[in-house]
């Protein structure tokens, strides 16, 4: 029993080896990106780009995801990304900022300069 569940997460592993991409930057909680996607429209192809704020990320491998949150005529937005999907060309950082949480759910509730992160320099 146990040697199977071995096998089958040995099999897993590989096979999503296969997907994770090598040339994604680090990403922290606290960062602005900008994310380059592919948007499908009928025939045709486009690149979107979305920047805002990292405040939650999941790492689970393949899963791995990010939250981005910004503001969009006076109402937040949020928007999940996965990371390691094919639709997704590009992730830059802009700015890195000094934070002491893991998530950073508090900033939906605040609005104007009370969302304002320090930046951390290098």
């Amino acid at each position: 029993m146990i040697k199977n569940k071995i096998v089958y997460s040995n099999i897993i592993q590989q096979f999503e080896n296969k997907y994770i991409k090598d040339t994604i930057t680090k990403i922290d909680v606290g960062d602005t990106v900008k994310v380059k996607k592919i948007i499908q429209e009928g025939n045709k192809e486009r690149i979107q780009i979305s920047e805002g704020v990292v405040i939650c990320k999941k790492n689970t491998s393949l899963n791995h995801t990010i939250t981005i949150r910004k503001i969009v005529q006076n109402i937040g937005v949020e928007k999940i990304y996965l990371v390691h999907s094919p639709q997704i060309i590009n992730i830059e950082v802009t700015r890195k900022s000094k934070i002491r949480r893991s998530k950073l759910y508090y900033l939906r509730n605040r609005s104007g300069k009370a969302t304002r992160l320090k930046q951390k320099f290098k």
